[in-house]
């Protein structure tokens, strides 16, 4: 009765054997690892731009970059030590990845602001402190609401989403650490130095700062 209730309806027509593929383990193992190399050549040319556009503060953040792919990675590897293990999936790289485009954008913010305050004449260590301290607002709300789909994600979604919100969760919160604290002690450590007084490292040009 089974079987006549599951070819009721069937149309008279042959089945002809035209393909056929076995997929294997290896084919998820290459889509992770070509991610990868895609978020190492993003990493590489974001760095550049930082670098070309904001100079000195741009090589700062480079390096807080790095620390923050460090920190993440120690995360997700510590992680196997707990009973909730955090398994790098293809959707989880690619929360991982975005997550390092959201860390860049909080350093933006951050030197935009600096900027601005370079312009309308204020020292590079006054410059400095209202730029973190005018962008902090900003780059909060703006991750606070990321967080808060990510929390939506979890609770909601199917596995594999949940793996891209776990990680794209962690990323952002790395990122408002790296972004606030590493980058603003990097900076206060820098501009300290004489050979960093001069606002062009910064992106400003002379003539545009009032004196």
């Amino acid at each position: 009765i089974v079987a006549q209730e599951i070819t009721a309806g069937a149309l008279p027509v042959p089945v002809t054997l035209v393909e056929l593929r076995s997929v294997g383990p290896s084919l998820g193992a290459e889509s992770i690892a070509r991610s990868l190399v895609a978020g190492i050549i993003g990493l590489v040319i974001v760095a550049l731009f930082m670098l070309l556009y904001y100079r000195l503060s741009g090589a700062i953040a480079v390096v807080a970059l790095a620390i923050y792919t460090l920190i993440s990675i120690a995360v997700y590897k510590l992680s196997g030590l707990t009973p909730y293990p955090i398994v790098m999936t293809l959707a989880g790289t690619a929360g991982f990845i975005l997550s390092i485009g959201m860390a860049v954008d909080a350093n933006i913010l951050i030197f935009e602001r600096m900027k601005e305050e370079l312009r309308s004449g204020k020292s590079l260590l006054a410059s400095t402190e209202a730029g973190f301290d005018r962008a902090w607002t900003s780059i909060r709300d703006s991750n606070m609401s990321t967080l808060i789909t990510c929390v939506i994600l979890y609770m909601f979604g199917a596995s594999i989403i949940r793996g891209f919100a776990v990680t794209l969760g962690i990323g952002v919160l790395i990122s408002m650490f790296t972004a606030v604290v590493v980058s603003r002690t990097l900076l206060r450590w820098v501009i300290r130095r004489k050979w960093a007084q001069n606002p062009a490292l910064y992106g400003v040009k002379p003539e545009e700062t009032r004196s």
